[in-house]
């Protein structure tokens, strides 16, 4: 009995822009005409992903149920535009490739005019895919390029709004009424050597809401010390991507010289002074060795945490 190739295509972009929106939409709509204008074809989808990477499949939802309809025997031909769509990362290309081919599925590369169901169709994609992976290599090295200029100059990458700034022009301002609650956070722990969980309370039991709205922890309270921002410095690229494949985020340890750590001193208004600043993180190293000697800090006594047991 007759059938008709049952045919989906793939398409993707890399980011959400508008510009790239258009051009998914435009691939969405070439693929749905072009396979309904072939009468031995049978559209089943055109499976796509909106601001993915290609460099890898784990997040790529599209992809993802496309394959598993593959193997639950729903397709017989996959198309997308190149290689690069399908995938930046020649083991997943040439995995993913030559799993569906044996399940019988080939697929199409339509501008690099690869058909994985020809003899040398894995030879010449594997060339492509390689080509598409260097291509990637290349984009990341440029981009974090960009990036190390940017931060040079003291433009603010990435999270931009902080407890106790606001950004204009691409600078931090003070919000004064925020500025006096970082204020009493540095004193109360420097100068009336509270803790971190005590000072906590202290903001909750006075009704001072936090940057997000909920009650103060003494993990919020934390974070705001060992912020160099409130001094007037700025530290950039404190997390780096593990590499252009994975895009795993891990703390920048400063090894890399295409990714240090870049700090501008002074680079606008502190809140508190670098006196303070420096003392405060002194304070925080102390008692962090403390902790580890299996002694608490407290200032609940006089003479807390300065008289211990001999033996």
């Amino acid at each position: 009995m007759y059938r008709k190739k049952r045919v989906a295509a793939y398409a993707r972009v890399s980011t959400d822009f508008s510009d790239q929106l258009n051009s998914l939409a435009t691939q969405r709509s070439y693929f749905n005409d072009y396979i309904n204008s072939h009468e031995e074809w049978e559209l089943v989808e055109v499976y796509y992903d909106e601001g993915i990477t290609g460099t890898s499949t784990q997040h790529r939802k599209g992809f993802n149920r496309m394959i598993s309809d593959c193997e639950n025997g729903k397709i017989d031909t996959i198309l997308t535009k190149e290689v690069s769509r399908f995938a930046r990362n020649t083991i997943d290309t040439l995995t993913y490739t030559r799993k569906l081919s044996l399940l019988g599925i080939n697929v199409i590369f339509m501008n690099d005019g690869i058909d994985t169901s020809d003899k040398d169709g894995e030879l010449r994609l594997s060339i492509m895919a390689s080509i598409a992976q260097e291509e990637s290599r290349k984009t990341s090295e440029r981009v974090k390029w960009g990036l190390k200029r940017r931060m040079e100059k003291g433009d603010i990458i990435g999270k931009r709004r902080i407890y106790g700034y606001k950004v204009v022009d691409n600078q931090y301002e003070v919000i004064p009424e925020e500025a006096e609650v970082i204020r009493r956070i540095f004193h109360e722990y420097y100068y009336d050597k509270k803790g971190s969980t005590l000072i906590a309370q202290g903001l909750n039991a006075d009704n001072i809401p936090s940057a997000t709205g909920k009650t103060w922890t003494s993990c919020t309270v934390l974070v705001i010390l060992k912020n160099e921002k409130y001094c007037g410095d700025l530290t950039q690229w404190k997390n780096v991507t593990e590499s252009y494949l994975t895009k795993r985020k891990l703390k920048n340890d400063g090894s890399n010289p295409d990714t240090p750590m870049i700090t501008l001193k002074d680079h606008h208004i502190g809140i508190v002074t670098h006196e303070v600043w420096d003392g405060v993180q002194s304070e925080i190293a102390r008692r962090g060795k403390n902790i580890s000697e299996g002694r608490r800090h407290s200032n609940k006594y006089w003479f807390s945490g300065k008289v211990s047991c001999g033996k």
